[in-house]
């Protein structure tokens, strides 16, 4: 089991965060999961460099952003890590963006020395502060789900929504108000910015697609694909484990665009809660 992270920009509370979570997993797999192999008390996860603090404007400037984003993922312990593109909030990334992104992982791989220490920031007495302030939200927050009845219970609820929803509301405000800094956005602003071109995507690759798309519904068994589909469908209504079901259909060659249709015909399009 792993987990997936984002890294955010405040370098010592995204530190202090991984660390939290770190120690968070190790307890709960020991005293409430009652795991006894030290490789259970060990959390997996890879981090991704926050896309939401990416900014159209200026966009070179989120070199350095992502930069110190991937900075404080090494130093909370991440095992894997993907770094974006300066260009993303344009667009697809261009191939120098995506290049420039890869080579931020391996100057800090490579040439940081970040790597070489585990957990090189312990012992400092801010970090270990935020580490331990970190962990008892956390805490709490998984107390408030329990008294929910669960994580379904507390999605079903709306729980998770409005925390997110909050959360991102009192950011939007502090950047509108001036009390965040956003170079480039609310401080810092060049009116005389040069364009960033964005990645023009070739229209000559959605035809190819399509082209092999056809040859792939002509070469499968149509008979195997609609059985595939039906099971498909057949254990979404009854609320069963879905991913058998879809990876027998894929394995068929149904196509994403087709396995996705039953799901809709059945569940709906999903809408958030006003």
């Amino acid at each position: 089991m792993s987990f997936f992270w984002n890294s955010h920009n405040y370098l010592f509370e995204e530190v202090a965060k991984f660390r939290a979570a770190r120690r968070l997993w190790a307890r709960l797999m020991r005293e409430r999961v009652g795991a006894t192999t030290e490789a259970a008390w060990k959390m997996r996860f890879h981090t991704q460099t926050a896309g939401s603090t990416l900014t159209a404007q200026q966009p070179l400037n989120n070199v350095v952003r992502t930069s110190y984003q991937a900075l404080a993922a090494v130093l909370g312990g991440t095992q894997s890590l993907h770094t974006n593109a300066y260009d993303e909030a344009l667009g697809l990334p261009t191939t120098t963006s995506a290049t420039i992104a890869l080579r931020t992982q391996q100057i800090l791989g490579y040439e940081s020395g970040v790597a070489d220490t585990v957990d090189p920031l312990a012992g400092s007495y801010f970090v270990e502060t935020l580490t331990d302030a970190v962990e008892a939200e956390a805490v709490a927050l998984i107390e408030r789900i329990d008294d929910l009845g669960g994580a379904v219970a507390a999605i079903e609820a709306g729980f998770p929504q409005s925390q997110i929803e909050e959360a991102a509301y009192a950011v939007a405000t502090a950047m509108e108000q001036g009390a965040a800094v956003q170079v480039g956005v609310n401080r810092f602003v060049a009116s005389d910015e040069a364009l960033t071109p964005p990645l023009v995507i070739d229209p000559s690759l959605e035809v190819a697609q399509q082209r092999r798309t056809a040859v792939v519904r002509e070469r499968r068994t149509a008979a195997a694909v609609d059985k595939a589909l039906d099971e498909v469908r057949e254990v979404a209504e009854g609320g069963g484990n879905l991913l058998p079901a879809m990876k027998a259909a894929l394995g068929e060659m149904a196509t994403l665009g087709e396995v996705s249709d039953v799901l809709r015909d059945v569940f709906g399009r999903h809408r958030p809660a006003s």
